[in-house]
């Protein structure tokens, strides 16, 4: 009798309950990890060390991914089994892999190159196995379909450039764990709107997994950082959704987003891509040095030394980003190449007067920390 009623069950007919018992699986798991990462992490002495570019004056456990991680892993083989089993255990087999090089890397420094290797691995072969991709542009350029090999290397690029996106931001209380957090309930709406039940079940258990790490990364007393292991996981996860979303609008031409998947998936990641491309052109144009060279020159820095608190930090960032999406829903409907050409001229001008303020070809390399940080 049970069998007969899993098999004609549709999470879709139950969605309220369904989303609500998972995210609060993944919140009560992520709420029960903390504490037993923070005694571990101090009897065993695994603490971020403060260093000269460090926002951060004591020493602080990094190692709050694994409990992000954790949660979802047991949201997905409980809940798995009556979803699309297929790509989320391929997306658990991706999320796997970088947690443990993430792991390697928060313990024992590991280096760009083998995490990227990872990086690449973990969305090959969700891309493979699963096809899931980006098979074109939407006309943006003249272009509809791409060539298969192009399309993958393509999707490759997205998936590499998000995940460490998510990565380099990691450097101010809440920045990426909030923004990630937005992300996760911006495609919570999309992905309702399409009825993608599987994709809407992580997003929103994601959400219930990133609140308990959000309350103890703000805090001033038992703080954690999600560490490398939480920022890959997360990108990973967000860059997986940007392509889900692309894919599935492309293939189904009635789709409420038909017209606007990438524009829409741009807006949702607009920070995260805005201040990666901006810290690499500094890096490797002005500074002639290597793109993955840790320096103070991230957009969160320039708040810092405008004399922004972290909370304050990550709330403008955060809310510019939310307006920069809520706009890309409002031009939905309008050509492509309008909504692309909005999009990015008012998320730059909306995020433009850090850019005049530190004067972007007047990067401060050596700038003291502000008195507030810790």
């Amino acid at each position: 009798m049970i069998q007969e009623l899993l098999a004609y069950f549709n999470p879709l007919d139950y969605l309220g309950i369904w989303l609500f018992t998972a995210f609060i699986l993944a919140f009560f798991v992520s709420w029960s990890t903390f504490p037993a990462i923070f005694k571990v992490s101090e009897a065993k002495q695994l603490m971020d060390e403060p260093s000269s570019r460090s926002v951060h004056a004591s020493r602080t456990p990094n190692l709050g991914g694994i409990g992000i991680f954790f949660s979802l892993v047991v949201v997905i083989t409980t809940f798995g089994g009556l979803l699309d089993t297929k790509i989320l255990l391929l997306l658990l087999g991706g999320m796997t892999v970088l947690f443990f090089l993430g792991l390697k890397d928060d313990l024992l420094i590991l280096s760009p190159k083998k995490k990227f290797i990872g990086q690449l691995l973990a969305a090959l072969v969700l891309i493979i196995f699963t096809d899931t991709r980006i098979m074109g542009f939407f006309g943006i350029f003249g272009i509809t379909i791409l060539p298969y090999w192009f399309s993958v290397i393509f999707t490759l690029f997205v998936y590499i450039l998000i995940i460490n996106a998510y990565n380099l931001i990691d450097g101010v209380d809440g920045l990426a764990g909030s923004l990630a957090l937005f992300a996760c309930a911006a495609f919570s709406y999309v992905f309702f709107k399409t009825e993608d039940a599987s994709m809407i079940t992580i997003a929103v258990a994601t959400i219930g997994s990133l609140l308990p790490f959000l309350r103890l990364n703000f805090s001033k007393k038992n703080k954690i950082f999600m560490g490398d292991t939480g920022s890959m996981i997360i990108g990973f996860l967000v860059a997986f959704f940007v392509v889900r979303f692309i894919s599935e609008a492309q293939v189904v031409r009635t789709s409420t987003f038909y017209k606007s998947a990438p524009v829409l998936a741009v807006a949702i990641v607009f920070f995260p891509l805005l201040d990666t491309l901006r810290i690499f052109f500094i890096r490797l144009i002005i500074h002639k040095t290597s793109p993955f060279k840790a320096d103070r020159n991230h957009l969160h820095h320039c708040y810092l030394n405008l004399g922004f608190t972290h909370v304050h930090t990550t709330l403008v960032v955060v809310v510019i980003n939310i307006l920069i999406f809520i706009l890309a829903l409002l031009i939905k409907d309008i050509d492509i190449h309008l909504q692309l050409l909005i999009v990015l001229c008012v998320g730059s001008f909306l995020y433009g007067s850090i850019f005049i303020y530190c004067g972007l070809f007047k990067i401060k390399t050596n700038s003291k920390m502000p008195e507030h940080v810790r």
